[in-house]
């Protein structure tokens, strides 16, 4: 079966994003770029919510139309062209970029019919209420979370709202030169209690 894996750069406080969807405490160096790239070999799905997908399409195409973009980043947008993408929205009617479907029904019922299906695994980008939404949904298999050197104090936290505790077994932590630190977390299934 296909796993969801979520995959985000977070703040050591839990944020995503800062108050105004600042971005500009990522760290991105060329060991995660490596990293990154090894993970993206094992999936054939990105999975994202209604509100990041125009600024994340429209950020990775112009980084395609640019000659001077960072390598880094040119060979991720051009991994992402080719990949299958699927945004969860109930108000979008069409996605403008290729290789790109927007799921209108009902998130865990999609999500669960995508696991099902043959293929490599699904990663999900974001943003930070879809990314929850899949947590409390108990759909997230991997947890994948890139711990910057930063602290916020305020902004867009991952773990809203997601309802019962998640037991979780850790798979492997990596510490980057810039400080970032990968916990790589497997979800442990519910035990039935009947």
């Amino acid at each position: 079966m296909r796993k969801v894996i979520l995959l985000m750069q977070i703040t050591l406080d839990g944020f995503v994003a800062g108050a105004n969807d600042e971005l500009d405490w990522l760290v991105n160096e060329e060991d995660q770029w490596k990293d990154l790239f090894e993970i993206l070999r094992s999936a054939d799905t990105f999975l994202l919510g209604r509100v990041m997908y125009p600024g994340y399409a429209n950020y990775w195409r112009g980084v395609l139309a640019n000659p001077a973009a960072k390598k880094n980043e040119t060979k991720f947008a051009r991994i992402a062209k080719k990949t299958r993408h699927i945004v969860f929205s109930r108000t979008m009617k069409k996605a403008d970029w290729e290789n790109t479907m927007v799921e209108r029904g009902d998130v865990s019922e999609a999500v669960r019919k995508l696991k099902q299906q043959a293929g490599k695994n699904m990663i999900v980008w974001g943003g930070a209420s879809f990314a929850s939404s899949l947590i409390g949904l108990g759909l997230v298999d991997e947890y994948r979370l890139l711990v910057n050197p930063v602290i916020l104090g305020k902004g867009k936290p991952l773990f809203r709202g997601i309802g019962d505790r998640r037991k979780l077994k850790l798979a492997e932590t990596k510490t980057f030169k810039s400080g970032v630190v990968l916990l790589h977390y497997k979800a442990l299934k519910k035990k039935n209690t009947k």
